[in-house]
């Protein structure tokens, strides 16, 4: 259990695993339940595409206590690939993102905050974790240089 007191789903690590062990996701986005008692799974996919991953992640929305919905703030693991430039072949990195965009809600942002270490603990074997606060935290070339530790090749 969290700080908040917000648990994990089973969803949650069945589908981690789904994608750390047998690839069937690229990445997993997860959210808070609208009654912020449980992270759930928003969405898995098996697209590789970033820019798409990005835009979920820049677009969602969280519904704020007065009803009204807004920016909000999510939790993600993308499976990143990358070519070493040494040319000693392709890396995968399991990368934990937290994504607190400025926009949010503070209150979205502290239940999100004070949650995230338990869905952490319950994903294992995530190798790099990022905070991401603006679009320019996820643009794939600063993620990458974060996760290969600048080993990346273009």
């Amino acid at each position: 259990m969290s700080q908040s007191g917000a648990t994990v789903a089973q969803e949650c690590v069945t589908a981690y695993n789904d994608l750390k062990l047998s690839k069937k996701y690229k990445y997993i986005i997860y959210k808070l339940s609208d009654d912020n008692k449980q992270i759930v799974v928003d969405e898995a996919s098996s697209d590789d595409d970033w820019e798409n991953f990005r835009e979920k992640l820049v677009n969602a929305q969280t519904k704020n206590k007065n009803g009204s919905v807004g920016k909000g703030p999510r939790y993600a693991v993308y499976d990143v690939e990358y070519q070493l430039a040494s040319g000693e072949g392709v890396r995968n990195k399991i990368t934990f993102i937290a994504w607190s965009p400025d926009e949010a809600s503070v209150m979205a942002k502290m239940v999100y905050a004070s949650s995230k270490e338990a869905l952490k603990r319950a994903l294992t074997g995530v190798a790099t974790e990022l905070q991401a606060n603006d679009a320019d935290d996820i643009e794939f070339d600063s993620v990458l240089k974060t996760v290969s530790k600048g080993l990346a090749g273009k």
